[in-house]
C-alpha cells in the first residue's frame, strides 16, 4: 500500500506595513476637523461652528495593525480674492501633490456648490488616489444619494466602493474608509512613532486652543480678524509648570473691546476655558496670562500672513 504522502502546508503571508500621507480636503464646516479629531482619538484640530476655523495644515497620525495613515487638515477650500483666503485655497491644493491618498469630505446636508465643482476639478486628474465619505448621515436632512449622482457626474472615474457614508461627529462606519484608505497606501516603514497622534509643537497646539476658545465667544467678523501671538513661554517647578504669555491679535480697537468684554469678563472666560482644555491635553500645568493687542489690518500684510499660514 502506497505511502500517504503529507503535504506541508505553507504559512499565510505576512502582509507588509502600509503608511501614507492623506490630505483632507472640502469645503468649509464639511467636518474636516471633527473625523481627524475622532481617527486619531484626541484633540488636533480645533473645531467651531465658524466656517474656515482651520487655517494650516494639521498632522493626525492614526496607527492600525496594517500601518499608519498620516492625516493632513487643510483649510476649507472656500472661493474668495481676498489675499488670506488665496493663501488658504494655495495651501490647500499644494497638499495634493505631496500626499500618497486623499480623502475628500462632503457635507452631505448641503447641496453642491461652485466650491464643491471646484474640487472636483482639482480630484479629477488624481481621482485613483481619491477616498470620499459623505459626512453629517446622522442628520436627519442628510441626502447622500444626491450627493452620489453629483459624483457620478463630476467624478465619472471614482468606484462606488470608494464613496462611504459616515458621521465624524458620531464614530460610524469610520472603519470601512480607514482600510480603504489603507488599501492605497504604499508599502513602507511608518514615519511616526506609534506613541504620537500629532506632530504639532506645543507653542502651535497652546495658540490654537486660545483661538478655538475666543472663536466660541466672539461673534461677525472678530473670528476671522483674529490670530494668537505666542509671547513667552517658560517651564518651572522642574518641568511641573508651563508658564505662557500670550495675546489675542485683532485688527481694529473697536474689536479689541469686543475681546475684552465688559469688566474684562469675555477674554476671562477665554482664558478660563483654554487652560481647562489645556488639562486634558498636556501632562504639566499651563499658567496662562493672556491679553488682547491690535495690528491694524494684519491680514494685509504678506510676511505676517506666511508666518501664520506656514508659508
Amino acid at each position: 500500500m502506497e505511502e500517504n504522502k503529507k503535504t506541508e502546508q505553507q504559512p499565510d503571508p505576512v502582509e507588509k506595513k502600509r503608511c501614507a500621507v492623506v490630505a483632507i480636503i472640502g469645503r468649509p464646516s464639511a467636518g474636516k476637523s471633527t473625523f481627524l479629531n475622532t481617527v486619531c482619538g484626541e484633540k488636533v484640530s480645533i473645531v467651531s461652528p465658524v466656517p474656515q476655523t482651520t487655517r494650516n495644515a494639521i498632522r493626525g497620525i492614526v496607527n492600525g495593525s496594517r500601518g499608519q495613515l498620516v492625516f493632513i487638515d487643510t483649510p476649507g477650500y472656500h472661493d474668495s480674492e481676498k489675499k488670506m483666503n488665496l493663501r488658504l485655497q494655495r495651501l490647500t491644493r499644494e497638499r495634493i501633490p505631496e500626499s500618497d491618498c486623499i480623502l475628500y469630505l462632503i457635507d452631505s446636508v448641503r447641496e453642491p456648490g461652485n466650491e464643491e465643482d471646484r474640487i472636483c476639478e482639482i480630484l479629477k486628474p488624481v481621482s485613483s488616489r481619491v477616498v470620499i465619505g459623505l459626512n453629517k448621515i446622522d442628520l436627519p436632512s442628510a441626502k447622500p444619494s444626491r450627493i452620489r449622482r453629483y459624483l457620478e457626474e463630476k467624478l465619472p472615474e471614482m468606484p462606488a466602493s470608494r464613496i462611504f457614508e459616515i458621521s465624524a461627529e458620531k464614530d460610524r462606519h469610520i472603519g470601512p474608509l480607514l482600510t480603504a484608505l489603507f488599501d492605497l497606501s504604499p508599502e513602507g516603514d511608518i514615519l511616526y512613532p506609534e506613541e504620537l497622534y500629532t506632530d504639532q509643537e506645543v507653542e502651535f497646539r497652546i495658540a490654537e486652543i486660545i483661538r478655538e476658545k475666543a472663536i466660541l465667544h466672539t461673534r461677525q467678523e472678530i473670528p476671522h480678524a483674529m490670530y494668537v501671538d505666542i509671547a513667552d513661554m517658560e517651564m518651572k517647578r522642574n518641568g511641573k509648570e508651563l508658564w505662557v504669555r500670550a495675546f489675542l491679535v485683532v485688527e481694529r480697537e473697536s474689536q479689541k473691546a469686543m475681546v475684552i468684554g465688559k469688566a474684562a469678563s469675555k477674554i476671562k472666560m477665554i482664558r478660563e476655558e483654554a487652560m481647562k482644555e489645556f488639562r486634558h491635553i498636556f501632562s504639566y500645568y499651563i499658567h496662562l496670562d493672556l491679553q488682547v493687542r491690535v495690528n491694524k489690518n494684519w491680514r494685509q500684510k504678506d510676511p505676517l500672513l506666511g508666518r501664520l499660514l506656514g508659508r
